[in-house]
């Protein structure tokens, strides 16, 4: 899901310089939520993964 955010924030980048400002400014829109839920489902898994009492990879 990094992958897709980054993917997005690379649009947006390109779509800016070529003059493309609402193109461009929901493609930043879609990258910052798709972080923002890549974050929380790394947290979370995190947080399982150490209640069952696995070690970190």
């Amino acid at each position: 899901m990094f992958g897709w955010a980054l993917l997005f924030l690379i649009i947006a980048i390109v779509c800016a310089v070529l003059g493309f400002m609402t193109l461009a400014g929901a493609a930043a829109t879609i990258a910052q939520v798709l972080f923002v839920i890549a974050l929380g489902l790394a947290i979370l898994s995190a947080i399982i993964q150490a209640f069952r009492g696995r070690p970190p990879v």
